[in-house]
């Protein structure tokens, strides 16, 4: 048999959740994402459990077991346990009654089989003990092992159900696929691309943006713009680009920004999606007109090395050697001149375009005018 052997596993307050359902007659499993990158050696995070309780048991039986209990999503079966400061989500396992695409009707069941088969890939659909014996309801772990991102059962159906899934799809990939994506995942993406203009705006944006997140979010990006999904998501978008960008990105050592390789993807993502206001004005950043050294004395040095990378990747070039060390001189100085150095021969508007005009050719020498030849310039 396989199994998990993280660190987590072991942890006192992970086994004490099982122990309290299985002490009780209950199932406990650890599901999805930690089962599924322990497998993969890729880091853990958040650990989900799933259960045949109800949500009321296993608030009573933790409560009882003098443990914290929050109803954080109780209406969908989940509730969460905290044990040592650390919370332990537990779902009762369900079955989907009704779908549209954006939602589920879900009912609670009372075995793992249909709880798997209401899940998105066959990846996610891993179920592990409290021994660490990984259960495969669905035959996921050759997949797992293949690095092949598969839809459970009928991918079209599995779509249909949630339209997201096309983004999660890609993002899946981006992250745990192999060199080959699954044509049949693919082409069913492909074929229900409209659906995508049912789901909310903020739902979309959170999934691009954990897709460019990904170590190499090009190929999926590419097979992404391949089914039209892209361009549903984000009109006028180019995904070729964002190769070169995570090349000047590995070569120049930057840290993942993904907002920066959403700037390199063009369209109108400020329109599109659901963005933060710092998001809004990086990207606008982004697109200044002004120099980098401008760009980097107003807005900090790692504006304008964005901007920079994302000009130089558009154009299919790479970053100029010296960009990040003129970002970052640019970005330290000090403008040497003052209003009252001007007053009180100037003031108001005058005063302020007076500075400005020296402000600006003061970076136009790369900062090299002194005070001394600032004043001498307004003054001449």
């Amino acid at each position: 048999m396989t199994h998990v052997k993280g660190d987590w596993l072991t942890d006192p307050g992970a086994q004490q959740v099982c122990a309290v359902l299985k002490d009780a007659g209950y199932q406990a499993w650890f599901v999805g994402g930690c089962v599924r990158n322990d497998l993969l050696g890729a880091p853990v995070s958040d650990l989900d459990m799933t259960t045949d309780a109800s949500p009321d048991v296993v608030m009573q039986l933790a409560r009882a077991a003098g443990l914290r209990v929050i109803p954080t999503g109780i209406d969908h079966g989940t509730v969460t346990v905290v044990v040592a400061g650390t919370p332990f989500e537990v779902t009762t396992f369900r079955r989907d009654v009704a779908t549209d695409g954006r939602r589920a009707v879900v009912a609670f069941a009372d075995n793992m089989v249909d709880d798997a088969r209401r899940r998105d890939f066959t990846m996610n659909a891993l179920y592990a003990g409290a021994d660490g014996g990984v259960v495969d309801p669905l035959g996921g772990l050759p997949d797992l092992f293949a690095r092949r991102v598969r839809f459970i059962e009928d991918a079209d159906r599995r779509i249909k159900e949630d339209y997201l899934r096309i983004l999660r799809f890609f993002r899946f990939h981006a992250f745990y696929g192999g060199d080959g994506i699954d044509p049949d995942g693919l082409a069913a993406c492909a074929a229900n691309i409209d659906g995508l203009q049912s789901l909310s705006r903020e739902r979309v944006t959170a999934e691009m943006l954990k897709l460019l997140s990904a170590p190499n979010p090009a190929p999926a990006l590419g097979a992404m713009a391949a089914t039209g999904a892209l361009a549903q998501i984000l009109p006028g978008a180019d995904a070729a680009p964002l190769a070169v960008l995570v090349h000047i990105e590995e070569a120049a050592g930057l840290t993942l920004s993904p907002i920066r390789r959403l700037g390199v993807l063009g369209g109108d993502p400020v329109t599109d999606l659901r963005l933060s206001k710092l998001q809004v004005l990086a990207l606008k950043q982004m697109t200044s007109d002004l120099s980098l050294d401008a760009l980097a004395y107003h807005a900090g040095a790692d504006a304008a090395i964005n901007k920079a990378a994302i000009t130089a990747a558009s154009l299919g070039m790479g970053l100029a050697a010296d960009t990040v060390r003129r970002a970052e001189f640019a970005a330290s100085q000090r403008f040497p001149l003052q209003a009252a150095d001007l007053m009180p021969d100037l003031q108001g508007p005058a005063l302020g375009r007076a500075l400005k005009m020296a402000e600006d050719r003061w970076i136009s020498s790369g900062f090299a005018l002194t005070k001394a030849a600032l004043l001498h310039g307004l003054r001449g």
